[in-house]
């Protein structure tokens, strides 16, 4: 579809829009500010103390669903904030008896960095559902879907809302009818909703209409659709109203203190700009004001964690490395004591990208090609470290590239050999990772949560659990 004829049946569209009452075509608002906006803005650092005033406030909003839980939340809990993360989301449950609650499941990878076996993904969405989760947004970084089956499945069956979604990325191999091959695969999950995900803000309107309107066409009603974009390439409020105009059902926002940029558009510009149209969304903006308040306090607290790649960037629509990663190249580099090399890094980013087959960039798969890029870079020769990461991903132990990959690249790790990506990655994980973890925390953990936070974090899960043994765990500083 090019943009003349988008355009044309925008105007044609128009027309009928004009004659709809207010609300006919209501559009869904999910929030992000408890765990996608602060992991965004502030590094995930806000402790669970600030973060329930929030949460009761946005109950009373009336969103389909409210992020809380998942994605990086399980490391810093334990790591830097000295918090269990299955105790943070009983207590926020307890505040939000009236919202959904959401979290960020990384398919076949849980909330971690590697595959896991089928046995710890079943036990950690069982778990999550007993302690309040209802809503699971399971991805696979590099679309390879047969990693994400497991997760959805398991969501199904323990009664929770499996939300399915593509990730996108601008790539030679990405083109409109790979989206669309993509959304039909996915449409045989028998997922409750799918999703469009652009995890760094690289999608521009039109292409968030095109491709939108073809998912929705070919869904034909089986499921709806959502569109979660981030900001940092400053077009996400316009690709949000194109897809809306396409026919989405929902989008993904943050309240406005840590909206735009590196997070997502401002949840009360949404709610105020589909005012009184046919995709008005019901939320009355006075209610929006409490938690728009205490999320303001609470960038004001965490300030410090701010930093200069959580605004809006050209460059990422070169580099396409979500504000995340690049504050973790940034800190790799200052360790190295080579800072001065972070141009040079951001611009090998795209010929790792491209060696390891375009694989969109998220978690885990922005980490292995950041910090490949900044090896090469720090030692001057490409490829002369070839991290663990990289390593397992070439032999497909991370799943399917989309492309192929190098085979200069293949040849250095493997030799003659060629990889092998017809395995599933959930069936090259660690069968012995729970009665390991259970073995090593012993009477430290008093429950299956506490097992699977061994089998996660192992070392960060000890330190926790013993420090909670000894009554050690007191008030950490924000």
């Amino acid at each position: 579809m090019s943009s003349q004829e988008i355009l044309d049946q925008l105007a044609e569209g128009m027309k009928t829009l004009l004659r709809e009452p207010v609300g006919s075509r209501r559009v869904k608002i999910t929030d992000l500010t408890p765990r996608d906006g602060q992991q965004c803005k502030l590094a995930t650092r806000v402790s669970t103390d600030d973060l329930l005033p929030l949460c009761a406030a946005l109950d009373r909003c009336g969103f389909y669903a409210v992020e809380v839980w998942g994605g990086a939340t399980f490391d810093v809990c334990m790591r830097y904030l000295k918090e269990d993360p299955w105790e943070r989301l009983r207590r926020i449950k307890a505040v939000m008896p009236n919202t959904k609650l959401q979290m960020l499941l990384r398919g076949q990878h849980i909330v971690a960095y590697r595959p896991y076996s089928d046995k710890i993904v079943c036990k950690f969405v069982e778990r999550a559902v007993a302690n309040g989760i209802t809503v699971f947004r399971v991805f696979e970084a590099i679309n390879d879907f047969r990693n994400i089956r497991v997760a959805a499945k398991a969501v199904k069956e323990f009664g929770g809302e499996a939300h399915v979604e593509v990730n996108y990325t601008v790539s030679p191999v990405h083109s409109f009818e790979k989206w669309m091959e993509y959304a039909e695969q996915l449409l045989e999950f028998e997922a409750d909703w799918l999703c469009l995900k652009d995890a760094t803000g690289i999608i521009m309107p039109f292409d968030a209409y095109r491709i939108i309107k073809g998912i929705k066409e070919r869904a034909k009603g089986k499921l709806p659709v959502v569109l979660h974009s981030h900001d940092m390439g400053g077009a996400s409020s316009m690709c949000q109203l194109m897809a809306i105009l396409a026919g989405v059902d929902m989008t993904d926002t943050v309240m406005a203190p840590l909206s735009f940029g590196s997070a997502h558009p401002a949840t009360e510009t949404m709610v105020a700009a589909l005012k009184k149209t046919p995709f008005d969304t019901g939320i009355d903006l006075k209610l929006l004001e409490e938690p728009a308040r205490i999320t303001r306090e609470i960038k004001a607290k965490y300030e410090k964690y701010e930093t200069e790649y959580t605004g809006v960037s050209g460059e990422v629509l070169t580099h396409k490395i979500p504000g995340g990663m690049i504050s973790n190249m940034v800190a790799q580099l200052k360790e190295a004591g080579k800072m001065e090399l972070m141009e040079a890094a951001l611009k090998e980013v795209p010929n790792v990208e491209r060696d390891l087959g375009y694989p969109p960039l998220l978690t885990p798969s922005s980490q292995i090609v950041g910090v490949q890029a900044v090896l090469n870079v720090l030692v001057g020769e490409r490829y002369k470290i070839v991290t663990k990461e990289t390593t397992d991903y070439v032999k497909g132990k991370y799943g399917r590239p989309p492309a192929p990959v190098s085979k200069e690249l293949i040849k250095k790790i493997m030799g003659e050999k060629e990889p092998d990506y017809s395995v599933r990655s959930g069936e090259l994980a660690d069968p012995g990772d729970w009665d390991r973890a259970a073995s090593e925390l012993g009477p430290l953990a008093k429950s299956e949560e506490d097992i699977l936070l061994g089998v996660l974090f192992p070392m960060q899960a000890k330190e926790f659990l013993t420090l909670r043994e000894k009554g050690d765990l007191g008030q950490q500083p924000s």
